[in-house]
Order: structure tokens, then sequence, then C-alpha cells
């Protein structure tokens, strides 16, 4: 039997994944029903669903289970989406654009988005912590792992930084460090909590899907750089060029163009040496550190 081709599988996962989202997210109609309306608003029907993708391609990796691997995806993406809910706010990136359609506290208001994301969060635990069909100590540490990737050791943490750095300076070194934990630990943890549906991970096998994550997380802050310098708002479905317009420390600022494409091939690279040790059954892992290097969007 022939496997499956990357494009079908990536589109039969985000199918899956949206409908997880429809089952996990609360009805539109449950009181509060603004809030839920714009929960689903700004969850359903959209996004490249890449942090869903690492999961269930290290789920397959594993042997993980679908109804933990469902879970898994569903709860990253909302933790995800909370946090682009956030920083599209006026308090911080001020946008109004978002995955082509207008951001929540544009199509709502500040404070319902400020709700969203906070429901969002709190949306993402409860449908993790609802798997059951992986030990208990195993799921209390994919409940931690997540919590540290999302909050001031990782995702918000980032996000702290990147708003302190604006107008600044920083070095290759420090912008390094400020994307290691605001894009970087979510997608992290994703490769780690799908892995986790299969199987406890030994150290040498944790170690390497570390490695793995650390080259993909970087590679696809400096593809951001890189689309936001060159792409239209059209194609990224959100503001172009809103970086260089708040003075934002970038790759693209520090490296310049040329240099920034060469690390992300370098990155991609390296995260394919990551999964040496996984051989061909790391195939998927592989085709999305390809897919978030050569994007286009």
């Amino acid at each position: 039997m022939m496997p499956q081709d990357f494009g079908a599988w990536m589109q039969g996962v985000q199918l899956e994944v949206e409908r997880a989202l429809e089952n996990y997210l609360p009805a539109a109609s449950a009181v509060p029903a603004r809030l839920h309306e714009a929960m689903r608003y700004t969850a359903l029907g959209g996004g490249k669903r890449v942090r869903p993708l690492l999961a269930y391609a290290s789920g397959a990796l594993f042997g993980g289970d679908a109804q933990a691997l469902a879970r898994v995806a569903s709860a990253v993406e909302m933790i995800h989406v909370y946090s682009l809910v956030h920083d599209d706010m006026p308090c911080m990136d001020d946008d109004d654009l978002r995955r082509g359609k207008p951001t929540v506290h544009v199509a709502y208001d500040e404070a319902t988005a400020l709700l969203v994301g906070d429901a969002l969060q709190a949306q993402a635990f409860q449908t993790l912590a609802d798997i059951d069909t992986v030990p208990p100590a195993r799921l209390v540490q994919m409940l931690r792992l997540l919590a540290e990737a999302a909050g001031s050791a990782g995702m918000c943490g980032g996000q702290a930084i990147d708003l302190d750095s604006v107008g600044l300076s920083l070095t290759r070194d420090e912008l390094e460090r400020m994307h290691q934990l605001k894009t970087g630990a979510m997608l992290r943890v994703s490769v780690i909590l799908g892995a986790l549906c299969g199987k406890d991970l030994t150290s040498t096998e944790l170690e390497a899907l570390k490695a793995y994550s650390k080259a993909i997380g970087l590679a696809f802050q400096v593809v951001d750089d890189v689309l936001d310098a060159t792409a239209d708002s059209a194609t990224l479905g959100k503001t172009a060029g809103k970086d260089a317009a708040d003075n934002k420390p970038t790759y693209v600022s520090i490296l310049g163009l040329d240099q920034s494409k060469e690390l992300a091939e370098q990155l991609r690279r390296e995260a394919h040496e990551a999964l040496a040790p996984f051989g061909e059954q790391a195939q998927r892992l592989r085709e999305l550190a390809d897919l978030i290097v050569q994007r286009k969007a």
C-alpha cells in the first residue's frame, strides 16, 4: 500500500482538527452566547493548523491514540488562537486583520476579545484533561508541559520580551531567546504532547524531538520575518510590514533578507538531522519542517 500523499494527509488532519474544535468548543447558543460565538468565530475555519499537524505527525511516529491526539491538537490550537486574539488587541500589536478576517476586538469589542482569550486558554486545559486513553501520571505530565509552554517561562514570557524590545537593538542571541519562548515553546510542546499520546519517551527520544523542535521553532519565526518584509496583506491574511512599521527587531532587520533566508534553510537541515534516530518513520515531521521553511504565507 502506497503511503498517503503529504498534501492529502495534511488536509485530512486539518479537517479532523476542525471537527474536533467544533466538538470541544462550547456551542454558540450556550449562555453567554456572544462570548461563545466569538470563541468559535476566531478558532474555526481558518489558519494553517501547524501545531496540530506537528502533534499528529509526532503521534503517528509513536503510535498515538486517536482520541488523545484530537484533544491534544485542539488544546494546542486553542492556546495558539487565544495568543493571537490577545496579540492583536490595541494594548499589544493593535492589528485589525487575522486569518483574512477582522480581528476579534474589531468584529466584537475589546472586552469580548479579552474574555475570548481567557476562555480559550481555560478550554484548552479542560479539553486536554478529559483525555481518558493515556495513564493518569502521563496526563498530569502533559498538562504541566502545556502550562509551562504557555506561561511566563514560554509563550507569554516571549511576548513580554517582544513588547519590551520595541525600538531596541537586540543581538542575534537575544532575538533567538525571545523567539524560542514566544514561538518555539508552543511548537515544541505540540511535538512532545503528540508523542506522549503514544508512549512514555526515553531521554534519547525526548532530546531528539527537542532538537527538531528548536530548529523548526526558529525557522518558523525567521520565515515569518521574511514574509512580513516581502509578502502582501492579502497573501498573509494579516497586515504586512507591521514589524518594520512598529520598529520591532526581527531577523531581517538584524541579518538582512538574504542571510535570513539562508538561516531558515540551515535550520531546515538541522531539523532533518535531529530526526535521524527515527529513520523513515519520521517522514511527516520532516515534511512539516519543509513546509514551515518553504511556505509563502
